[in-house]
């Protein structure tokens, strides 16, 4: 368990850095106005996905045994977190002409959930615990 638990608490890094790509090719596009959204796609597709590993190591961790009160918040968050950029990018992907504006505020309340969720932890988000 405490394998997983290492996994887990590495895989943070790679959520937050595909997230702030996002963040930051979203924003790009939006302020440059280009109309190829395959960027925004692809930065999406990696940021979710990484997301949803994390979701599932998080699960795996909690039905092996490993829990304690403070993680009644960050559960709570990080489920948020991913139920919202799922949420914004399916809204897009689903629009006739999909735009930057939803995956960027997908993005950026699915990291804000993150860093919080994270914090609910008692512990920085960018530690090494």
């Amino acid at each position: 368990m405490q394998e997983l638990a290492l996994i887990h608490s590495v895989v943070r890094y790679g959520v937050l850095a595909a997230g702030a790509v996002a963040f930051a090719v979203t924003l790009f596009v939006l302020l440059t106005g280009d109309d190829s959204y395959r960027a925004i796609r692809a930065v999406g597709a990696a940021f979710v996905g990484l997301l949803d590993l994390q979701v599932a190591l998080g699960i795996a961790l909690v039905a092996g045994g490993i829990w304690f009160p403070a993680l009644i918040g960050h559960v709570v968050m990080m489920v948020a977190a991913a139920v919202a950029l799922h949420v914004a990018l399916a809204m897009n992907r689903r629009r006739p002409y999909p735009g930057a504006l939803l995956p960027l505020l997908g993005s950026a309340l699915a990291l804000a959930l993150i860093v919080g969720g994270i914090f609910a932890l008692g512990r920085p988000a960018l530690s090494g615990g």
